[in-house]
């Protein structure tokens, strides 16, 4: 399947997905971070013809970050009809659970929360608007590497791109014509005050990770399944105890 093929495929699983629920979701709410991953998936969202609701979410988030959040807003609603764009500041909300949780301070546990803010704030809006929330995570990071938060940005109704690797969501970018200022941006997740990047926390690039999730005898499959195993807790079932008979 060609990119263009495969943008049109992921479109139209969306919006069948949403006519055959049973009670049909009236809106897709979505969360637009001026990334990659959330650019695409909010484009192949609009194309369904459905209300896409884009919503950008900052906290304490780097400008640059948020400029190209806010652009993509806009190229959205210039592109589609149906697109309807908010930015909801979340840096007061944010700031008074950290100092109602002072006492329990932890910078990845901070980092961790305010992806959970956001998931919080995309259901909100979700409910008040008879919608569902969709999802921005790749393979890699969702299936391969467990790269997201749980409760999180893994906290979502469906998820459109989830078995398209970041090279792939980067073809599509490039075929939607999403902003190269976007395309071109280092991926992060903008959950740290000193912006660092996907790739630094990783240690490894996007390829380099998708080429060992593929590959066993690859040079960087070591450090690939040491990743893996720190994070298999989000991608596998809640432990269950099950009583005997």
């Amino acid at each position: 399947m060609n990119t263009s093929e495969k943008a049109k495929f992921i479109s139209n699983w969306i919006k069948n997905y949403v006519e055959n629920m049973p009670s049909k979701a009236q809106s897709l709410v979505i969360g637009i971070s001026g990334g990659i991953d959330s650019s695409v998936s909010s484009t192949l969202c609009a194309m369904t013809g459905t209300k896409t609701i884009a919503l950008s979410m900052p906290i304490r988030q780097k400008i640059n970050q948020h400029d190209l959040s806010l652009k993509h807003q806009d190229w959205l609603v210039k592109n589609f009809k149906n697109v309807e764009a908010h930015t909801i500041n979340l840096d007061d909300l944010f700031q008074s659970f950290a100092s109602s949780l002072s006492k329990f301070n932890s910078e990845h546990g901070m980092a961790n929360s305010r992806a959970r803010l956001r998931m919080t704030t995309l259901y909100q809006v979700a409910a008040a608007n008879k919608g569902i929330v969709v999802g921005t995570g790749n393979k890699v990071e969702d299936f391969g590497v467990g790269f997201y938060t749980k409760y999180g940005d893994g906290g979502v109704d469906i998820s459109p791109i989830a078995d398209c690797n970041k090279t792939e969501v980067w073809e599509l970018g490039k075929e939607l014509g999403i902003l190269k200022e976007i395309i071109d941006a280092a991926p992060t997740d903008g959950l740290w005050d000193d912006a660092r990047t996907d790739e630094g926390q990783l240690g490894l690039k996007y390829e380099e990770l998708e080429e060992a999730m593929e590959n066993p005898n690859s040079v960087n499959r070591e450090k690939y399944e040491s990743i893996r195993k720190q994070n298999l807790h989000k991608m596998e079932p809640i432990p269950v105890c099950k009583i005997p008979s």
